[in-house]
């Protein structure tokens, strides 16, 4: 940390935090001589960006190269309607010196990946995971562990949520927790499954409590317990976390010393092998007009059913198709869709399995409403 004064106006913008025994002059200086770097400014990196900023932390580093979506701004506060397109970190960096024009706000655009992060958060005292795939978590705790900072994790889906602080030299890491990534495409991502609106404040608001506990040295972090937070139920829980001896990171007899290739580690949902049965959304739209006997396999859930769909569809769901192919004619052929394409690849090589000819939608009905039917809507 930077040794840093205050300023008259410091002063008064940080009143409330002066007063606090815990935090005063001495802790406030801590905070402003403080780097923090936000990886993610979705979900998560919304209220953490916000409150790390309100709470004036010196400087704060953004890692995404997305740009705001107009689907983003029903949980991602950070954002506005009139920032969409624009890339993630300016949209949040202008609102993050809108709040404190005290502080600074390094951006950077780009995919965070093993050649790249190693350089980027060796500047910080510590790391927030805001991210929502498992190459990039496992690219951050290893990073983090070789390089010796704090990394505060967090994640959510439809309405629970996770938070807890992996510090590999004092505690577990990310992998005592999950070893090995779950087979690709059996762990739907938020624009798969959904997210409840408010989940990410609460979730993220924990995130950003963790890191100025730390940056204070105040209070007991969350280094060997997960908090478990159930919205519907409104409940939290903690478990216990133990530093796994055989972790091939952190244990007794580690057999990784160097960051590795993730997207090789965590696999990828797309098969090569399979892309010679795509079907683009064009493609797809002369296939209905010749009405060649072609049937629509729609796997979604029920609730995506009800948003839209494509006519004359059989509607079965991923989770139920092992179980209702005898409800399939093996004489006729099949174009699979779900909302991205993603979902319709497991879907397909169930079916190719099974004998069906089969092809997929790429890029599911979302595509097919922006290229093909405008009238669709697009979720």
């Amino acid at each position: 940390m930077r040794e840093v004064g205050l300023t008259k106006e410091e002063i008064y913008r940080y009143s409330r935090h002066l007063l606090i025994p815990e935090v005063g002059i001495k802790g406030q200086k801590k905070l402003k001589g403080a780097s923090v770097l936000i990886v993610g400014t979705g979900g998560l990196g919304s209220p953490v960006s916000l409150y790390l900023a309100a709470a004036g932390i010196g400087r704060i580093g953004l890692v995404d190269y997305d740009l705001v979506d107009e689907s983003n701004l029903q949980r991602q506060i950070v954002h506005s309607t009139s920032t969409i397109g624009v890339p993630k970190v300016e949209s949040a960096k202008e609102r993050l010196l809108e709040i404190n024009p005290y502080i600074e706000v390094v951006t950077y655009n780009l995919l965070l990946n093993k050649d790249n992060v190693k350089d980027i958060i060796k500047d910080y005292d510590l790391i927030v995971d805001g991210t929502d795939n498992f190459h990039t978590r496992y690219l951050l705790n290893d990073a983090c562990y070789f390089t010796g900072k704090p990394l505060i994790y967090g994640s959510i889906f439809r309405f629970d949520g996770q938070v807890t602080v992996f510090d590999g030299k004092k505690g577990p890491c990310y992998r005592c927790l999950y070893p090995v990534p779950p087979p690709p495409g059996t762990v739907p991502s938020c624009a798969e499954g959904g997210v409840f609106g408010v989940l990410p404040g609460v979730i993220g608001a924990l995130q950003a409590t963790e890191a100025i506990k730390l940056l204070l040295g105040i209070g007991e972090p969350l280094i060997g317990k997960l908090l478990l937070y159930d919205a519907l139920n409104m409940e939290f829980r903690f478990l216990k976390l133990r530093k796994d001896p055989a972790c091939p990171l952190c244990g007794e007899n580690p057999t990784i010393f160097d960051l590795i290739d993730y997207e090789d580690f965590c696999g990828s949902e797309f098969k090569p092998e399979l892309t010679e049965y795509d079907l683009s959304p064009q493609e797809l739209k002369e296939v209905l007009s010749k009405d060649s006997g072609v049937i629509i396999l729609d796997i979604r859930n029920p609730h995506e059913w009800e948003i839209c769909s494509l006519p004359k569809s059989l509607f079965i769901p991923l989770d139920e198709l092992p179980q209702r192919l005898g409800e399939l004619d093996s004489t006729k052929e099949y174009v699979v869709v779900c909302k991205e394409g993603k979902r319709s690849y497991q879907a397909l090589e169930l079916l190719l399995s099974a004998g069906f000819k089969t092809r997929h939608l790429k890029g599911g009905l979302n595509a097919y409403a922006r290229e093909v039917d405008k009238e669709m809507p697009i979720y």
